[in-house]
């Protein structure tokens, strides 16, 4: 018995269809089946003797498309015939084999705390089952666990879970990067909506492509995301030397997301005709609509540089393409010239009396938020305050300066590191599930250990001991590729800096020894860092050349 449902979404015009086929093996005196607008099901009654068994198979198969053109029930049908015919043994031969390769690859391994092991594999294990393979579709920020955020992807996606697979499967992060040029037109839409003459803007949140957003000041004034693509397609194509994509598909987008920069930016004479980005939100959404957040302005410094970079190798090595492309989106050497000044005379906020780096124009004028005095029944603060009162405040939701630090951690001295870590560390309240990870990884850094521990405490079982009291609406797939991230650029501190490959690996005091691989320019690398020091593995590729360094002790 089986049947086929088919269905589609009212506004976003999403078509679902999803077969089901049943197979019984034994005794069965009964079969009804049943069908309605809503549902399609069978019932059976089974008359067994004593001892005698009943085994009972349900297929299923799901095929969704955004146009109603394609005969999705017929393309189910196909495929749940075709799992019927293999037969469950054999399937589930092939999810064993999948997983399988996919823990030899993916696996931290912790000696010293099993519950740390099982959160890290939790973790792995959600991300692996939530993330879109297919290049049309992504990961949302509950994974497939719950109705939080409607089921939307987030900038969470690029920063915080693309590393995962980066360095463990590159195949998806290349299809999360595909779905971004899948979804441009729509960006390219949204620019022009917004009043802008050329460009491209991607959504705050979306599924489809559109913006999802309902509250434009913490959501679509986001601008970052633009620039955290581009920073995800640069590390995709430096740890992977896929340049083919870079060609075929992130040069389009770099070049249409860079334009966004030119539109909304000025060359401010006010400020030494230095670039200025204004009316933005940076990460922090507990500081709203300011004038050159810093994150911002120093990732769309990265982004503009990158396209400049990226628009000579394609002039330089696949000319013919490159004219393609600019004929196609109306490129001019003169524009992208703008983008290599803009870059250039980007304007960074940094304040000489306190000598850390400003979150953005007037936020260092603000007074802060007393947090000592706020009852704890009043976190978060977005929760119990309105927003008016908490963007008169200097109090951070999560790491915005902080996160500078870990991406773009050249542009720093250590000095500086220390400076910014310490004070805007005192000011942020970790409303976010996104805020704990970065900390930890910034505190590794600047040797930091318990702060560094505490903070990946925070992040490694959110999920499982429920540590925010809201996974009734889902998991936190950010915060899970942030755990993640703790252990291999935190304790590790894995960094690749001018196509060099280090290390400066830390052992926690709770832990007797740690390991895990990862990919790097097709060279499998396994690390294990224990009381008597760190061992490297080469497990596949041609040598390669790794450096160790310390990292400074405070003090």
């Amino acid at each position: 018995a089986g049947g086929v449902l088919y269905q589609r979404t009212k506004k976003t015009g999403f078509y679902l269809a999803c077969a089901m086929r049943n197979q019984v093996q034994g005794p069965r005196t009964k079969v009804e089946t049943a069908a309605d607008p809503h549902m399609v099901g069978a019932s059976y009654e089974f008359q067994a003797a004593s001892g005698e068994s009943i085994h009972f198979f349900k297929y299923l198969a799901y095929v969704t498309a955004r146009d109603g053109e394609t005969d999705l029930c017929a393309q189910a049908e196909t495929l749940v015939q075709e799992a019927e015919r293999v037969g469950f043994d054999r399937l589930r031969q092939e999810q064993q084999e999948y997983l399988a390769a996919f823990w030899q690859q993916s696996d931290v391994k912790v000696k010293g705390d099993d519950l740390v092991q099982q959160g890290l594999r939790f973790n792995a294990f959600h991300l692996l089952q939530a993330v879109g393979k297919d290049g049309v579709t992504n990961i949302g920020a509950k994974g497939l666990t719950g109705e939080g955020y409607e089921g939307h992807y987030f900038w969470d996606t690029e920063i915080y879970i693309m590393p995962f697979f980066l360095h463990n499967a590159p195949s998806i992060s290349k299809a999360l990067l595909k779905y971004r040029y899948h979804i441009l037109d729509q960006a390219r839409a949204r620019a022009l909506e917004l009043g802008l003459t050329r460009g491209a803007l991607y959504p705050w949140r979306t599924i489809g492509g559109e913006e999802c957003s309902p509250f434009f000041p913490a959501g679509t004034a986001q601008y970052h995301i633009n620039a955290d693509i581009a920073y995800a397609i640069s590390k995709y194509v430096e740890y992977t030397g896929d340049r083919e994509f870079l060609a075929a598909y992130g040069a389009e987008i770099l070049f249409e997301t860079a334009r966004f920069w030119m539109e909304v930016g000025e060359f401010n004479p006010r400020k030494d005709h230095q670039f200025c980005i204004n009316v933005v939100t940076g990460p922090d959404e507990y500081t709203a609509l300011v004038d050159n957040n810093c994150y911002t302005n120093m990732m769309a410094r990265e982004h503009l540089s990158f396209a400049c970079r990226t628009a000579a190798w394609l002039q330089g090595t696949a000319a013919d393409r490159y004219r393609d492309l600019c004929a196609k989106i109306g490129l001019s050497k003169e524009e992208v010239s703008r983008w290599q000044q803009a870059a250039e005379q980007m304007y960074i906020p940094y304040d000489e009396q306190l000598s850390i780096h400003a979150q953005d124009d007037t936020f260092l004028d603000k007074p802060v938020w007393d947090l000592a005095a706020t009852p704890s029944d009043h976190f978060p603060l977005l929760l119990h305050y309105h927003p008016l009162l908490i963007y008169r405040a200097q109090v951070c939701k999560q790491p915005d300066v902080i996160l500078a630090l870990f991406l773009l951690g050249h542009r720093f001295s250590p000095e500086q590191k220390r400076r910014n870590y310490d004070y805007y560390e005192r000011i942020t309240t970790h409303d976010s599930s996104l805020s704990p990870s970065i900390f930890s990884i910034v505190a590794s850094e600047l040797g930091y250990a318990e702060k560094a521990y505490s903070y990946f405490q925070a992040t490694v079982r959110l999920d499982l001991d429920d540590y925010n009291g809201n996974t009734k609406d889902g998991i936190h797939t950010a915060c899970m590729g942030g755990a993640w991230l703790c252990v291999v650029y935190g304790f590790a501190g894995m960094r690749v800096d001018d196509g060099v490959l280090s290390f400066a690996p830390t052992l926690p005091e709770q832990w007797q020894e740690y390991s895990f691989t990862v990919l790097y320019k097709s060279r499998l690398i396994r690390v294990t860092v224990d009381k008597a020091g760190t061992r490297y593995e080469l497990l596949q590729g041609e040598p390669l050349t790794i450096f160790q360094v310390s990292w400074r002790k405070p003090g």
